[in-house]
């Protein structure tokens, strides 16, 4: 049966089912500004994401160079109270190339405490509700971690933390020097990049045979009540223009037949597909679309059955399971 609570329930008690991921506000990305336009559709998103009982906002201080940030605390100045009745999650530790150094991450203790406070700065809040360490830093120190979540936490500039696209091994390892535990794990998660999901059914057989993707992942964030989150959970469009193979153009025919069945848009069955994993999955939707966000709030009133899950996730393969 479709879960309809969160794990992240437990820490953030009324957190909606989807998150609006903030990264397409703020105009373009390497512009040095943005325009009444996009202060307009800012706030549109929100507002839209509100009505349709989105109260959860995923940011990062790298999103549109600090834009994305900068135009939502505009909102939020324009509307006060708003900042109590919604949670805002941002994440730190890439850094762009720079006259320093290449694309790289950064978990160091000074990163972590400078980005919050510049995240804290474009928004214009006191805290973050949740932190995120934005992608796998090899050069991490754990104990700098520690004394950087440590020090947020007592500052009350941040509640609660999480890690991006990290394994179970990797998360492991990291909470081993944390006294807080982590929350959430935000991963790439659709029903065409479904590695986290192929790796629990094709154990002991030919099929998963020559494949290396971290295997556990999924079970290990359910066992620990720690949030998966999927990102570009409607797999970047592909399934809304011309299919490029045979499996997508299955997938997307048994979409259509879904949508039509259920009387609603092929990204609202995309939601659904996933949210019916027993882990609790949250979709981080990352669209601008007015009617593409009311579409895909409507997923929370949709529960696959085991069948059609299991159809779409045989079309979408191309073969049988094991």
């Amino acid at each position: 049966m479709c879960m309809t609570t969160l794990p992240l329930t437990t820490t953030l008690a009324d957190v909606s089912r989807i998150a609006l991921g903030c990264m397409g506000l703020g105009g373009e990305w390497h512009a040095a500004s943005y325009g009444e336009a996009d202060r307009i559709q800012a706030q549109r998103c929100i507002e839209v994401a509100l009505e349709e009982g989105i109260n959860f906002f995923d940011h990062a201080d790298i999103y549109r160079n600090g834009k994305a940030e900068l135009i939502f605390g505009e909102v939020l100045k324009s509307r006060p109270q708003l900042r109590e009745q919604i949670y805002i999650q941002s994440k730190c530790g890439i850094r762009f190339a720079d006259d320093h150094g290449p694309n790289r991450y950064d978990f160091s203790y000074q990163h972590i405490i400078d980005s919050v406070d510049r995240s804290l700065q474009r928004l214009g809040c006191d805290y973050l509700d949740i932190l995120l360490l934005h992608r796998p830093d090899p050069l991490m120190e754990p104990e700098e971690v520690a004394r950087a979540f440590d020090a947020l936490l007592s500052a009350g500039k941040v509640r609660y933390f999480g890690v991006s696209n990290m394994n179970h091994q990797q998360i492991r390892f990291l909470q081993q020097y944390l006294d807080e535990p982590l929350v959430t794990n935000q991963i790439e998660l659709n029903l065409a990049h479904r590695d986290f999901i192929e790796t629990g059914v094709t154990v002991n057989d030919d099929q998963g045979r020559h494949a290396h993707f971290s295997e556990g992942t999924l079970e290990y964030c359910q066992r620990q009540n720690l949030q998966i989150q999927a990102w570009s959970p409607l797999a970047k469009g592909i399934f809304a223009q011309a299919p490029n193979n045979p499996t997508i153009a299955a997938a997307q025919e048994r979409l259509t037949e879904y949508s039509q069945q259920f009387d609603c848009a092929i990204e609202t069955i995309l939601l659904a597909w996933l949210m019916r994993h027993p882990a609790g999955i949250q979709p981080v939707i990352g669209t601008t679309n007015e009617q593409r966000i009311r579409d895909c709030a409507k997923a929370v009133e949709i529960e696959l059955s085991r069948e059609q899950w299991y159809q779409l996730l045989t079309d979408i393969r191309g073969r049988n399971l094991p």
